[in-house]
This record gives structure tokens, sequence and C-alpha cells, in this order.
């Protein structure tokens, strides 16, 4: 028992403190301290005589307050080192490591006994203990309530990258009590974030981790205390050509988990075609896996694991919230806004700012000239393709680009050596418009950047165009070609990069040239800028990208008499894009499908780019655009036919079991449906989807692969006969879903979601046009029968284009007016 007293520090001018120091005369050996002065003072006591070099550094400075309140001296961590058999030498020298001295100063101000030397025990920041604090109130409730007997609770967290979910996610298993816990991830690469936080935080003592690689194995773990199992998809659920569970995993099948993890769940390949992932960076394993049948057509409910929880982890899960799949209820946000209006409004009163190392984005674009970027139009709107301007043929040392001539004058373009840019610029009487490699402000933050490109073919191409005599600026860069399977799979094209960058990467300048390999689970502070060279029509692959460089970069130990005197390096990070509208697309999606709260899309983007903002280079001059120019941009390229055949997706009503026994269970709901010809047998139809789908995911579940062919017939039957009503209830909704625009058409509001469409003061013309009452429409929106997300997306993309088709006969003002900042020169310097 601790019977030291507290100390009042009211009237102490610094808190006490341990420090440790190392000295030149003393090799292999600390120093280990107590102080009520500053660490630097107490130290230079110490050496009372000047000598012509400071012989001493300083390496450890903490603040010795236990977390209950107490106070402790140096001579309990003097005690923590020797029970942990470190030799202690001359008075307070300890022959020991800097890792040796945080783990006993740990064990002293936890309390708890630190045998694993474990050497971090920094808190949850507000927001992760928010998203522990929501989703352990969310699973009690689920099993308090009967309704949910015999089922699992689902679990979202949509949390951007650098939100630190691995450790959040072991935080939450505290809470719940957790001891068993199965983390499944499509790509492995994301291992060492998991194995990092268990083996290194006092919180999880004694906790252990079970992978393939790099942790113990199934039959070194002590059962009784607490174990995380870590492995890809394609491992755990991979099948032996016989169609079995492989023999190494079947304890993972035979075991009942607290919880199952889905990690980076935005790779979705079980959910539609995983293409996009994979271009570039064909890994014949991966794609095979992607596209596998048993992932296309992938049900939790069906894994042959058993589970009392799933939680679903991603910082782009895009798909799984527009396709509502997760409630409101459901889903943790914290977005890249979220986390910048905390660093902006946090209280120096509450300590150190934990979000002030987290550099602010700007996104800069580019509308290249005509003469270069015609090589590469192509598609309905004639617009610049990134594929085809970078497109490569050929390996190694003999890849060359196909169109590289102008590759090399965009190159020249980036550096602001085009003649004809210039001349145009001169006539225009306007300064030169920021460059990446021009601009002295972005050469002097870009020492080292991504290029992320199309193909392994076009990485090369570029490394061999940027070694040629006439690009001499460039061989001031070392260059990566992290691409191909030269550069290793995963984690392991990393160190390449790592080496490139030296000790000290503010000396050194590199480019990495990648199609794909780390862009995701990988951190790399120095990258402080991502060129954008290749098309993605997955936001998932842009954003998962483009974060890479928002990677804090903090300079440690700067002072060596002061070891908490940390460097912010970074406080702002680019992301450079060549096709204008693309990015402006990608920006729009990002910000108004990922905030799950506010209902009006220019609000959203609005907000958005309030913390990241958007120039851009229409030819002339540099401009920041505005959240109307952004939608606008982002709706150039949709036709009434595309607007037509987003109110006839599938995604827009729901017809999953607990949706339909929701609505079988609110008697208001299925009057008002069956009011309407063509639903006159929809409680039967209900009834007979739930029982004949829940009858075959039990046999399914129970007898799996020892099923006889006539029972899989059977089941085969009955599957057929419950999707094809289930089809059907799907087709009537989507059928009256068509009948919403055609409404908004016809009166005279200008409604921007689906709360507005349910709001208005016409509701004798919305049930002639429906045939529901605005009541019961409301009614089925929240019952999640409607798509609430989706539908504001699709009503408010309709009412875009009907504005724009009255602008056209003059009914609206001019564009130019509302998109104000247009005809403003903006340096990037100036932006707030």
């Amino acid at each position: 028992m601790n019977t030291q007293p507290s100390v009042d520090l009211t009237n102490t001018l610094h808190p006490p403190r341990i420090y440790a120091y190392i000295d030149s005369s003393f090799a292999g050996c600390y120093k280990v301290g107590y102080t009520t002065k500053t660490a630097k003072e107490r130290v230079k006591e110490q050496y009372p005589v000047a000598t012509p070099h400071q012989t001493w550094e300083i390496k450890f400075n903490e603040i010795a307050i236990r977390d209950d309140g107490t106070t402790f001296s140096d001579h309990a961590v003097h005690k923590a080192l020797r029970n942990a058999g470190i030799r202690q030498v001359n008075g307070e020298w300890f022959e020991c490591s800097l890792d040796d001295i945080k783990a006993a100063f740990l064990a002293v101000k936890t309390g708890k006994t630190n045998v694993q030397k474990r050497t971090a025990d920094f808190p949850m920041r507000p927001e992760q203990a928010a998203a522990v604090a929501k989703t352990r109130a969310y699973f009690e409730s689920f099993h308090r309530d009967a309704f949910n007997k015999g089922k699992t609770p689902h679990f979202l967290w949509n949390a951007k990258m650098r939100f630190g979910k691995t450790f959040a996610s072991y935080q939450l298993a505290r809470a719940m009590g957790w001891r068993k816990i199965l983390v499944l991830t499509f790509k492995p690469a994301v291992q060492d974030a998991w194995q990092d936080d268990l083996k290194t935080h006092i919180d999880f003592t004694d906790w252990q981790f079970v992978s393939k690689n790099g942790g113990i194995t199934p039959e070194m773990a002590d059962m009784s205390k607490p174990i995380v199992c870590f492995g890809s998809f394609q491992d755990y659920l991979g099948k032996t050509k016989a169609g079995g569970i492989k023999s190494k995993n079947e304890w993972v099948h035979a075991t009942n988990w607290d919880c199952v993890i889905f990690d980076e769940y935005h790779y979705g390949a079980w959910r539609e075609n995983a293409k996009d992932l994979f271009d570039g960076e064909v890994d014949k394993h991966e794609r095979a896996f992607a596209e596998n049948e048993f992932l296309t057509n992938f049900d939790e409910e069906l894994l042959p694991i058993t589970t009392n929880h799933y939680l679903y982890l991603s910082g782009t899960p895009f798909r799984a919230i527009s396709s509502g799949e997760f409630i409101e209820e459901q889903i943790f946000n914290w977005t890249y806004s979220d986390e910048q209006q905390a660093k902006t409004s946090w209280d120096d009163a509450q300590g150190k700012n934990p979000y002030a190392s987290l550099p602010k984005m700007v996104m800069m674009t580019y509308q290249l000239p005509d003469s270069i970027r015609d090589v590469a139009r192509k598609g309905e709107f004639n617009e610049f393709d990134l594929n085809e301007f970078f497109r490569a043929t050929g390996d190694g040392e003999h890849a060359r680009f196909t169109h590289e001539n102008e590759v090399q004058r965009w190159l020249e373009f980036i550096q602001n050596k085009l003649p004809e840019l210039t001349v145009d610029t001169l006539k225009m009487g306007a300064k030169k418009p920021p460059m990446p490699f021009s601009d002295a402000e972005l050469k002097g933050n870009l020492l080292h950047t991504f290029w992320f490109l199309p193909t392994v073919a076009s990485c090369h191409a570029m490394n061999n165009l940027l070694t040629q005599r006439q690009n001499q600026f460039f061989h001031e860069y070392k260059i990566i070609v992290a691409a191909g399977a030269d550069a290793g799979i995963g984690v392991a094209a990393l160190p390449p990069v790592k080496e490139a960058m030296s000790d000290n990467p503010l000396t050194t300048k590199t480019i990495t040239l990648s199609c794909g390999k780390l862009t995701t689970g990988v951190s790399v502070s120095p990258w402080t800028g991502i060129l954008m060279l290749r098309n993605s029509s997955s936001p998932e692959t842009y954003f998962q990208a483009a974060f890479r460089v928002q990677t804090p970069w903090v300079l440690r130990n700067h002072d060596p008499a002061d070891p908490n005197a940390d460097v912010i390096l970074k406080q702002q990070c680019y992301v450079f894009d060549f096709a204008p509208d693309r990015a402006l697309r990608q920006i729009a999606e990002y910000s108004c499908r990922l905030d799950t709260v506010n209902s009006n899309p220019e609000q959203k983007v609005a907000e958005f780019i309030n913390f990241l903002p958007v120039l851009a280079y229409n030819g002339s001059s540099m401009v920041q655009v505005d959240a109307a120019g952004i939608l606008d941009i982002a709706m150039s390229g949709t036709t009434a036919t595309l607007l037509a055949r987003r109110w006839e997706s599938a995604l827009l009503v729901n017809v999953d079991n607990d949706t339909l026994e929701k609505l079988m269970k609110n008697k208001e709901a299925m009057a008002a449906l069956e009011s309407i010809e063509g639903f006159r047998s929809l409680n039967q139809d209900i009834e007979t989807i739930i029982n004949k789908s829940e009858a075959v995911k039990k046999a399914k579940k129970e007898k799996g692969d020892d099923m006889t062919p006539k029972e899989k017939k059977d089941l085969s039957e009955q599957e057929k006969e419950y999707q094809s009503k289930r089809k059907q209830i799907q087709e009537k909704l989507i059928k009256f879903a068509t009948r919403i625009p055609v409404f908004m058409y016809l009166t005279d509001h200008r409604e921007r979601s689906l709360r507005d469409v349910i709001e208005q003061l016409e509701p004798q013309l919305f049930r002639k046009v429906t045939g529901l009452s605005q009541k019961d429409f409301a009614l089925l929106a929240r019952l999640n029968v409607f798509n609430e997300a989706l539908m504001n997306d699709a009503v408010y993309k309709f009412r875009r284009y009907e504005d724009s088709s009255l602008e056209y006969t003059g009914l609206v003002k001019n564009k130019e007016e509302k998109l104000g900042l247009w005809n403003v020169s903006i340096d990037p310097s100036q932006v707030k």
C-alpha cells in the first residue's frame, strides 16, 4: 500500500519530475533522478564546472505523479529497476536501456507489474473514448432487447485514417470484458499496427497476439488470458482442394469468439468487383480471392465462425453507409472535418493538444494546356483520361510511356517551365501559378512525395524518364519504384523507402512511385505531398491513398537538454490532381457520403473544404473553389438518363429480414402499403421470406458441407422461392420510389433532401402521384424501408439538375454569381 502523501502543487513552481540522462564518461549507463525544478536546471547543477563540450544529454523527462494523484520519487524507480534485474553502479547510475527506464517508470506510475517492460501509457483521445462508449452502449442495449434473442449485433466505426482504430478496439474489448477477439482483414499489411499496440501498451499486459507471421502460435497461447487472433480472409476462410477447412485453422472455427473485427472494411471485395483496388498491382492470389463466389455473396451470418459481436472498421466505408447496411445508431462517425475542428477548438487549459501534429490538407488541381491533354481525351464527356496519358509498355529499364513527349512536357509543367504556359500567364498580367516543383514554399515542403500511377509499367517508365539528362532537376531526388513483384508484397515494399530517406529526412529528397503498394496500412511521416496520376472510380482508393500524406511528422529529442521539446515539421500536406473534374467529384462524394448527420449536401461540402481547401488552376490563375462550385462541377457530368437510373436502383430500398420484420410488426405501415395495388399479400409474402431464409441459414450453418445432394436441392428450391418473393417486394418498392422525382418536378418547391419531400405542403399531390400519404411515407422511411442516405443524394442531384435546366431558360441567376471566387487569384500560402 502506498503511504507517501500527495504534494500540494499549487505552491510549486514546477511539478515533480523523474529524469534520466547519459554521459559520455559512463558508456551504457543512465542516471535516474528526481527534481522539482526543470530537468535541465537540475542536471546543470550536477555539472558546476564548465567544460569545452557538454558531455551529458537528457533522454527521459516525465512528471512523477501516479494515476491516483500521488507523487513518487526516483527511489521508487530505482527499486523497480533493481527488481527487473538491472545492475546499479556508482550511486544512481544503472546499466540499462532507455526502454528499461520507461518500463520501470510506468510500473511505478500505474501500480501494475511490468514484467514485459511495456513503454506506452497514452490514454484514449476524446473521440476514441466516445467511440468505445457509444459502441458499448449499443451492444449492451441490443442484448437486453428480447426482440434480438439469438441475433448478433453489428457496429461500424466510420473513422478517418489516423484515428487509432486498433488501439480504440482494444480499449473497447477491455471495457466489454472480452477475452477472445478475432481480427479478419483483407489487407494483411495492417498487422504491424495491431501487434504493436498490444505488445507495447501497459493496458494490455498479459494479452496475447496470435498470428502466423510474427505472433505466437495457437499451441503457445494460454487460453486463460486474453487472446487476439489476427489473420486474413484469404487464410481463415480459404478452403482445401477437397473443399474443407484447413486443418491449421480448425481451432479458429471451433472457438466461439467474443467479437469478430472486420478491419479495412472498405475493401468490401465480397460486395462488388474489386478491380479498382487491384489495378496496376496484379496479385493473382488476392484477385482470385476477391472474385471468389463465397465473398461475392458474403453474409456474415453464414460465416463458418461464431461470435457474440461484430465490429467493422473503415476510414472510407462508402458502400456500407450508402447501402443502408448500418442504421444511424449502429455507426460512430469521426471524419477529417471533425478532427480538424477538434484541433482548432482545443483549449490549452486541458493540456497538450493531441491533434496539434495532424497536418491540414490542401488540394491543388490543375487543368493542363490543351496541347498536352488532347492525346488522352476519352468518354461521353471527352474528359482527360489520366490512365491513357500515363499509359506505358515494357519492363524495368525498357519501360516507356506511349505519350512520352506529352509526359515530358507535363514534367516541365509541374516545374512551371512550359513555354506556352509562361507566355499565356504574362499576357494575362498575372504571376506564375504555384506549381509543385517551382513555387518556393511548395518546393521547400515537398522533400518527399508519393506519385500514384496507373500500372507497374508506368512506374518504371516514370523512373526512366526522371533520370534522363533533360530532367536534371529531378536528379536531386532518390527515386524508389515501389511497384511490381520485385518491390515485395505489402509492407515489404516499405524498407527501401525509409532507407532512401536516411536517418535524417530533412537532408534528403525522395520520390516514391507506386500503383497500389503502400497506399493503405502504412505510415511514412516525411511524405508531404501525393500526386494523383491515375484514374480511380473508387473514392475509397482515392482517399485511402490521399490520407497517406497526413501522417504526422514530428521531430522528437531535437533539444538534447529537453527530450519533451517536440518540433512539428508538417503543418500542411498536399494532394495534387491533374484531372480537376474528377478530383472535385471525389471531394463531393467523400464529404457528402461520409457525413451521416447533415442532410444538406452544400453545407456538408462547405464544412469539409473549410478544413481541406481546394485550389484550382484554370489555365490563367489559381483560384479557391467554394462548395457550390464543387457541386456544380461534380454534377456537370450527369445526364437525365443517369439520374433516372439512380431512381431505379435496388439500393434505394431495404428488404433484408430485419427491415421486413420491423415492417410486419408495424400495423400502421402494413396497412399503408397493403392499400396500394400489388401489395395485397404483403404480410404472407414477408412471413414466407423470413421463415424460409432463416431455415436455410440454419441448415447451412449446422450441416455445411455434410449435406446430401437431395438436401442441397431442397435448400436450393427454398432459396429460389424466398429470393423470388423478396425480389418482387423490392421491385414494387422501387416502382414507388421512381414516382418521387415526378412529384418533385410537379411541385414549385426546390427540395434538397428526402425530409423536404416529406414535409412539403402539397399532400394531395403527393398522394395522387405516389399512392401514399406523406405521413405514411415518413413512417416507412423511419423503419428503414427506404434508404434515406441514398435518397437524399438522389433528391439533391435531381434538384441541382432541375436548377441547371431552369438556369438555361434564364429563370435562375447566372452561375458566375454563385461561384463567387472564380476570378480571385490565390497563393497557397494565403489559404487559411
